[in-house]
């Protein structure tokens, strides 16, 4: 008795490719960073990514849905808690990555612009807060709770003052004003955080 052949996948039932996602995804990344979410364009996703505007559609409905997408997965990844064993030590861990993100060729970009068009759409806001905002609380929270446990902070120091004391100079610095970080930059600030925080 001879064995049926394999049943072939119903029509329309195309399995999404995630080599094609990831392309799509890394041109809207681009994408932002040269034209601004304002002027950014299904059409240039999909000439970025080498794909037919279709393959973008399948996946997204969107732009506004494909960057929420993009942030919300960037939330998910979280951002590690150091754990050095000395609140200087912490702190200068979290600026270095935080350095790094915002040194990023893109990611200077693209930053700024989404927090202008953030403004414009609610949703945008809400997934930038989770995105940024949520997941360095939490880290700053591990930090804080981690030098009152050590002896290091007073019970009852701030979480949220001391994440505007760490990353709030350094975004001002890389963002806003968009001067280079000179030699020694980022010991200094960690030093002066943590002066802040036990004063």
């Amino acid at each position: 008795m001879s064995t049926p052949p394999p049943r072939r996948q119903p029509a329309g039932a195309a399995v999404l490719r995630e080599d094609v996602t990831e392309a799509i995804r890394a041109a809207v990344f681009e994408e932002l960073a040269a034209v601004g979410f304002a002027r950014m364009s299904i059409e240039g996703i999909a000439r970025r990514a080498g794909v037919g505007k279709t393959a973008v559609y399948r996946r997204w409905k969107s732009k506004l849905s494909l960057v929420l997408d993009l942030l919300t997965a960037f939330a998910a990844q979280g951002l590690p808690a150091p754990a050095t064993g000395s609140l200087y030590g912490d702190v200068r861990a979290l600026l270095e990555v935080a350095a790094h993100a915002l040194r990023h060729p893109v990611a200077s970009q693209v930053i700024p612009d989404l927090l202008v068009e953030a403004a414009r759409h609610p949703e945008i806001a809400d997934t930038i807060k989770a995105a940024l905002l949520d997941g360095q609380q939490g880290v700053a929270a591990l930090v804080v709770r981690d030098a009152v446990a050590r002896g290091e902070l007073p019970p009852g120091a701030d979480p949220d003052r001391a994440l505007d004391l760490i990353v709030g100079p350094l975004y001002w610095r890389l963002v806003v004003v968009r001067t280079p970080l000179p030699e020694g930059y980022l010991d200094d600030l960690a030093a002066s955080a943590v002066a802040a925080l036990r004063a």
